[in-house]
């Protein structure tokens, strides 16, 4: 039977608001919970329990206060109030005085907790049936209350603790602190298996990019050491592919070289003419178009990676193209440092600035840094360039794009390839765009 997993739909508006780490988007699947369940408890706990406790609280003050009252209307003689606010004051913590006020004041604005006023207003109401007035905000820790009577007004003060449950914010801060708690225990557990996950991803990406990555050892979850199990295992395999390509093009580079080394020695011992210089043409041009090949397959994937200045490479580019004829302006920062492979570097650089020289009389490099840290080199030409639709194409091994620019006779279409398999090596790019001088840009991008 196929089983097929359920899918949630979350709105799009919702998603941006999410976080797009593991880290967070895992804190976010054990702290939302968690918290939603502590609002849950903490609504109830007010609803069924604190509210219930604080209309009793309000209830038993309120039927105090009409007893005062009550009291007083029955026999309102002064010795008579000073029983009552006497007992009042022993038995019920209430201070009672009658003022000489013939009105009640203004009523004042609601606490902060509406359900405290609610609960007091509706006990007196209930309890008793003259005109009242009370205050919850004036004083912190007590309750002004004013009930009217024939020649003035009662004023009763009264413990704020005998009309509301004034312990409710103790249960918020200790259901705060547990969530504080758990939260604090869930990022740690998190970060650690996220860490494992994060080496893992940096190992990948060192290892892509030609590093050494031999001292990475799996640990975390058990799921986070077989996937680091078998990047390991699919290292080896790779670097031993890589050995074993390296060899047999050494092993191919040596043989093609000896019988091209004994054309050229025969070639310099012949009588010079026409027909021997044609031929010197023909063998400098087939051991140069063996040195593409080769540098193509080979991919300078086993040279080391080590801190080079951009600005000598940059310039060393220039100064090929320069000597080839062309105009170069080159706009570099002397001191600008990163880690590459050289010769990869050397070679894609040569690459590109020699197919502007084929085809342009003016260059100009520049070398920008950009916000993420990375670097742009960006070479423009004024030869005729390429069509965009174009650009892609151009980048396909053995492919010389002859309607738009001029063919280099020594060019066997992998120049651009090189290039971009060289960026994509250091994990960058290497993309094409219509220059501002009008021929061809090539950007040439370095990750920071």
């Amino acid at each position: 039977m196929r089983v097929r997993a359920l899918r949630i739909y979350i709105p799009r508006q919702i998603k941006r608001w999410l976080p797009t780490s593991l880290f967070g988007r895992s804190l976010l699947i054990i702290v939302l919970p968690i918290a939603l369940m502590q609002l849950v408890v903490t609504w109830i706990f007010f609803d069924a329990h604190w509210q219930t406790v604080t209309s009793r609280l309000a209830d038993g003050l309120a039927g105090d206060i009409a007893w005062a009252v009550e009291s007083y209307q029955n026999d309102p003689r002064p010795e008579v109030l000073a029983r009552i606010a006497e007992r009042a004051e022993k038995s019920m913590s209430l201070s009672i005085v009658l003022s000489d006020e013939r009105a009640l004041p203004p009523r004042q604005p609601s606490s902060i907790f509406t359900a405290l006023d609610r609960a007091l207003d509706k006990a007196l109401s209930e309890k008793l049936t003259v005109p009242y007035w009370y205050d919850t905000v004036r004083f912190p820790a007590y309750v002004d209350i004013r009930v009217q009577v024939p020649d003035g007004v009662l004023r009763i003060i009264a413990p704020r603790d005998r009309a509301y449950a004034t312990q409710g914010h103790i249960f918020i801060f200790w259901m705060a602190l547990a969530t504080l708690l758990l939260t604090a225990i869930a990022i740690l557990f998190i970060r650690n298996q996220v860490r494992a996950i994060e080496r893992l991803a940096d190992a990948a990406d060192t290892f892509g990019k030609g590093g050494d990555v031999d001292d990475f050892k799996p640990y975390g979850a058990k799921e986070v050491r077989q996937a680091a199990q078998a990047f390991i295992a699919m290292k080896n395999r790779i670097q031993r592919h890589i050995d074993q390509r390296t060899a047999m093009l050494a092993s191919v580079s040596h043989d093609l070289r000896t019988p091209l080394t004994r054309l050229k020695l025969e070639l310099a011992l012949a009588e010079p003419s026409k027909r021997i210089e044609a031929m010197k043409s023909d063998l400098s041009e087939m051991e140069h178009m063996i040195d593409e090949y080769l540098a193509f397959a080979r991919g300078e994937g086993g040279e080391a990676v080590q801190p080079v200045t951009l600005w000598k490479l940059v310039h060393a580019a220039g100064g090929d193209a320069a000597r080839a004829g062309a105009r170069v302006e080159i706009d570099a920062d002397p001191h600008l440092q990163m880690s590459l492979r050289p010769n990869a570097m050397r070679r894609a650089l040569s690459n590109l600035v020699m197919n502007a020289a084929a085809h342009a009389d003016r260059i100009a490099i520049a070398v920008k840094t950009t916000p993420a840290g990375g670097v742009e080199i960006i070479i423009d030409d004024n030869g005729p360039g390429i069509p965009p639709e174009q650009f892609e194409e151009a980048f396909k091994p053995f492919n010389r794009l002859d309607e738009s620019r001029n063919q280099n006779e020594k060019g066997v279409g992998l120049g651009l390839a090189i290039a971009r398999d060289v960026a994509r090596g250091h994990g960058g790019d290497l993309t094409l765009d219509s220059s501002p001088l009008g021929g061809l840009r090539a950007v040439f991008r370095l990750p920071g």
